[in-house]
């Protein structure tokens, strides 16, 4: 807990992802656009939270906090994770973060250090557009504005550092690869992918490099599904074409943002009459899962998701240990930097607070004193004046000297307590700030910010 107690504001991080949880829990805290607005919002309303942003990804959400009251603050958030998902705390086995932890943790994450493939990009993309609807819906606030480009900045760092690896591998990647060995190739294999988003665009370009036939399914943005399957050489049909599809296609891919099931165990079923006993591969990458999971049942019917992945995932290796312990020395040294800046944003209004308790004490002493002065001219008051503040400014210069030096290591609440209670001076307030006025971009200044990207469902 904050040393400060309740009035200093402290960097809150909690949530479930891949490592923590199965994909039957992900899915349940899977939030997208209009759901995650509402999360941030809800969690936002309480007095003991500032700021607030969500990442929520097909293998983590997570929530992003800053803080005033640290048991309130964690109350809060794992209440509200546990309620959305309807399973106890011990179930989902959350692992509140503080502090330096919670920084890190994003920097790891933002960097792509925690993802299921280690070293994928598609994660810089997302933190930005979490980043981005929070600052929409007004939750945001100057420290997760820092952190967040923190983040940003400490990922394109790190992937500078491990540029050893060119083109890391990533989930469609990976499923991909799953396919082709399933099938022994595929060349010349009818692939269909339902969904237009990032996830089905890059699974189609991998599917495509492989020398399969690409067919997209989509229920909306059907003149992008249009272009990109040109890109691909296939084609882009409506979600009406689906189960026809089906029946031809040799492996398919479930790749929306839907929050509802694309594909219901019966209607595999129907599909599978039509099949005629031929076996049909399905691969499940979608969180909320596209696939009724009971469809595993199915005779000929083979259905991997994201949990199966994770065992593929194993075998690829993105970046070498030498790699991985460059990026955790450049996390270590941003993680410092940021650290560093949150504790000079304590010690700059405690150093103010103690000069503004110490002019108090020599209007004070002067005023006491003053009826025993005899027949003082204004120049001695004067005088005396500013002799009182230069003997109060000599003994706070060491102190404020070591108390900046402190802050800037990183280091400086102890201190800033120390000092509080060594001169009996209150710890300074925190300056509450609309919310909609709070926020601000991650472009330069004056940029205008594109609206928060929401995912199609299909």
């Amino acid at each position: 807990m904050s040393l400060l107690g309740s009035r200093s504001q402290q960097v809150f991080a909690v949530g479930v992802s891949h490592h923590t949880v199965p994909v039957e829990l992900l899915e349940r805290l899977a939030f997208s656009g209009g759901a995650g607005a509402r999360v941030m919002g809800e969690v936002a309303s309480h007095d003991a939270i500032d700021e607030v942003v969500l990442l929520s990804t097909c293998n983590r959400t997570e929530l992003y906090l800053v803080v005033t009251d640290c048991l309130e603050a964690e109350r809060v958030a794992l209440a509200t994770l546990c309620l959305e998902a309807g399973v106890a705390p011990t179930e989902l086995r959350l692992q509140p973060l503080w502090d330096a932890d919670g920084v890190r943790h994003l920097f790891r994450v933002a960097a792509g250090l925690e993802s299921m493939v280690v070293g994928e990009t598609e994660i810089q993309g997302q933190v930005r557009r979490a980043y981005k609807l929070a600052l929409l819906e007004g939750v945001s606030g100057p420290i997760t504005g820092r952190l967040f480009r923190g983040a940003l900045e400490a990922g394109k760092r790190v992937r500078r550092a491990t540029g050893s690896v060119p083109s890391p591998p990533s989930v469609a990647s990976i499923a991909v690869e799953l396919g082709a060995r399933s099938l022994g190739g595929l060349v010349g294999r009818r692939a269909l992918i339902i969904g237009t988003g990032e996830n089905a665009e890059l699974t189609g370009r991998s599917l495509s490099a492989r020398g399969a036939r690409v067919t997209l399914v989509a229920n909306r943005r059907r003149g992008h599904a249009e272009t990109l399957a040109r890109s691909l050489g296939g084609r882009a049909v409506g979600f009406d074409e689906l189960r026809p599809q089906l029946a031809r296609a040799d492996l398919a891919f479930g790749c929306t943002a839907s929050p509802r099931q694309v594909l219901a165990a019966d209607d595999l079923a129907r599909v599978m009459e039509q099949r005629r006993g031929r076996p049909l591969l399905l691969i499940d990458t979608a969180v909320p899962r596209d696939i009724d999971p009971a469809a595993r049942d199915l005779a000929q019917i083979s259905l991997y998701d994201i949990d199966d992945l994770k065992r593929a995932v194993d075998e690829s290796a993105p970046l070498h240990p030498a790699g991985l312990e460059r990026a955790d020395r450049i996390l270590e040294h941003e993680v410092a930097r940021l650290m560093a800046w949150l504790a000079g944003l304590e010690a700059t209004p405690a150093i103010s607070a103690l000069r503004e308790h110490a002019d108090r004490a020599v209007q004070v002493i002067l005023r006491e004193h003053e009826p025993f002065w005899e027949s003082p001219s204004a120049h001695d008051r004067e005088r005396l004046r500013l002799v009182a503040h230069a003997v109060v400014n000599r003994l706070l210069h060491e102190p404020t000297m070591r108390l900046k030096h402190a802050s800037g290591n990183g280091s400086s609440r102890a201190d800033v307590q120390a000092l509080m209670e060594l001169f009996g001076v209150a710890a300074p307030g925190r300056v509450q700030r609309p919310r909609q006025q709070i926020g601000r971009p991650l472009e330069a200044p004056g940029a205008s910010v594109p609206p928060a990207a929401v995912s199609d469902d299909l």
